[in-house]
């Protein structure tokens, strides 16, 4: 069995296991609970603020019970590996089915891209939140929080809910840089253009957004954790963040597109 070798999780899970006790299974779940609270994190902090933390959690501890149902030792893998992506695709599942993009969001992201449509022609150059910000009266932050969270609603919406034997994880700009093997040469040799495009487009950021963006999409921090490493705090990673997916929107949709 791979589970963490100690008497007492050996003996919840032998419980469970062996006679389907609830009590094993309600300790078993108190025990792994925190990756439920590591992917409400990571995925909320991606999120409109109306998205409440609570159901993200209630989504999280339906894929961590039905992890533990269908759990089977002998595949030789880790349950907290196993676990983790069926709670993560439950959250993705859950937010799927929900309307968690209000329709005032929507309908400000439809005037903000027919604004950037009709600045790009004029300026020949993908315009700047306050340029988009004075064409169409919107607050420059708003602006960049409209573009983010429209983003990432098309993220999660494209996404699909990980197999009981994948491997890998998929988030964000992790998502849509995740390589495709059953694809056209054509359609690869564009996404290659495309990453490449992306990956350039990092390199134009400033050092805080680079180390931002690392340590979220390539380490799998929270921001929290990522602003214990740089100093500072986690509201204002979320805003380097969302600068920094602003500065990425053009090459994100490119690929988002293929996806």
């Amino acid at each position: 069995m791979t589970v963490n070798n100690t008497s007492k999780e050996a003996k919840l899970w032998q419980d469970w296991l062996e006679h389907r006790d609830h009590e094993a299974a309600n300790q078993l779940i108190e025990q792994y609970m925190y990756l439920v609270n590591y992917q409400v994190e990571r995925i909320w902090s991606t999120l409109p603020s109306n998205v409440s933390k609570d159901d993200l959690k209630s989504f999280g501890l339906l894929g961590l019970f039905d992890a533990l149902k269908k759990f089977e030792p002998n595949r030789n893998l880790k349950f907290d590996t196993y676990a983790s992506f069926r709670v993560r695709g439950a959250i993705i599942d859950g937010l799927r089915k929900e309307d968690w993009l209000p329709r005032s969001i929507r309908d400000k992201s439809k005037k903000i891209d027919q604004a950037i449509q009709l600045l790009e022609q004029k300026l020949q150059r993908a315009p700047s939140s306050a340029e988009i910000s004075a064409e169409t009266g919107l607050d420059s932050d708003e602006v960049e929080t409209i573009i983010k969270d429209s983003l990432f609603s098309n993220v999660w919406s494209l996404e699909e809910k990980p197999n009981e034997g994948e491997e890998a994880s998929k988030e964000g700009v992790g998502y849509l840089l995740e390589d495709e093997t059953a694809v056209s040469p054509d359609e690869r040799l564009l996404k290659t253009e495309l990453q490449k495009e992306l990956a350039e487009g990092i390199g134009s950021l400033n050092e805080n957004e680079q180390l931002v963006i690392s340590l979220f999409y390539q380490e799998e921090l929270t921001f929290t954790e990522v602003g214990h490493i740089l100093g500072l705090t986690t509201s204002r990673i979320s805003q380097i963040h969302k600068k920094a997916i602003f500065k990425l929107r053009t090459s994100l949709e490119k690929i988002q597109a293929m996806a």
